[in-house]
């Protein structure tokens, strides 16, 4: 998978280079380029935001560098695709921002799919909205929420979402299973894991886990999903979103 992304914080996005996403791009298994935004502006002063038409506080990110920075790596991708890579397939524009949809865990699996994504980090009040039009010629794109709070800009959301996609690229978690056991793939948050010792300070694994009963531990783990789901975020259960959490 190829990964480009553009900010005017290049050194922001460092934190690509370590951890299982570090060891994917050395392994080759994500191609993660980051651009910086001013490189394509036509000014001395490389400047790539503007008062908002209008009025209003804040400053508007101009569209005019954002275009050449993704025309550029529109033809760079293409060019560089895999001979795999479907024909007329166009690489996925994500635009993180306050006003978009929620990333969720089934849009992370979506996009794990895909063979290019760019991701545009905004500042400022956010970016030019005629920008998204045009790119809607070249890109498929999406704008989306972390949630319902506000960044200073989308360099965090993009390192959010960039691990949470990687890692489900196959080969990058060494082991897929734990994929499989974890909050959110199944619509459930995770259960909760214990390991050695048996005892710590007093407090005991809980017996069942000791028991060697694969059909034990399966069910309790299954119940502890419900309760847990229930008690912290009850939005994720089918049937009454009010019901009280359990005591």
């Amino acid at each position: 998978m190829r990964v480009d992304v553009v900010t005017i914080f290049p050194e922001y996005l460092a934190a690509l280079d370590v951890s299982l996403i570090g060891k994917a791009r050395r392994d080759g298994l994500l191609d993660i380029r980051i651009h910086d935004l001013r490189e394509h502006t036509v000014d001395r002063h490389r400047t790539v935001d503007d008062t908002p038409y209008g009025g209003g506080a804040g400053m508007v990110m101009k569209p005019e560098p954002w275009a050449l920075a993704l025309e550029g790596i529109a033809v760079a991708g293409a060019e560089a695709a895999a001979p795999t890579a479907p024909q007329g397939a166009r690489p996925v524009l994500l635009v993180p921002t306050p006003s978009g949809t929620l990333f969720q865990q089934a849009v992370a699996q979506e996009l794990s799919t895909a063979d290019h994504l760019v991701v545009a980090c905004g500042r400022y009040e956010g970016i030019d909205e005629r920008l998204f039009e045009w790119a809607g010629e070249h890109f498929d794109v999406r704008l989306v929420s972390l949630g319902d709070y506000v960044l200073n800009g989308g360099e965090v959301a993009a390192l959010a979402m960039i691990e949470a996609i990687g890692r489900l690229v196959p080969g990058v978690v060494g082991n897929p299973e734990s994929l499989v056991e974890e909050s959110h793939s199944d619509g459930l948050l995770e259960y909760p894991v214990y390991t050695k010792p048996s005892s710590w300070r007093g407090r005991e694994v809980p017996e069942v886990l000791l028991s060697g009963d694969h059909g034990r531990v399966a069910a309790w783990r299954h119940d502890q999903q419900l309760e847990r789901t229930r008690a912290r975020r009850p939005d994720l259960l089918p049937g009454d979103k009010t019901a009280p959490p359990l005591a």
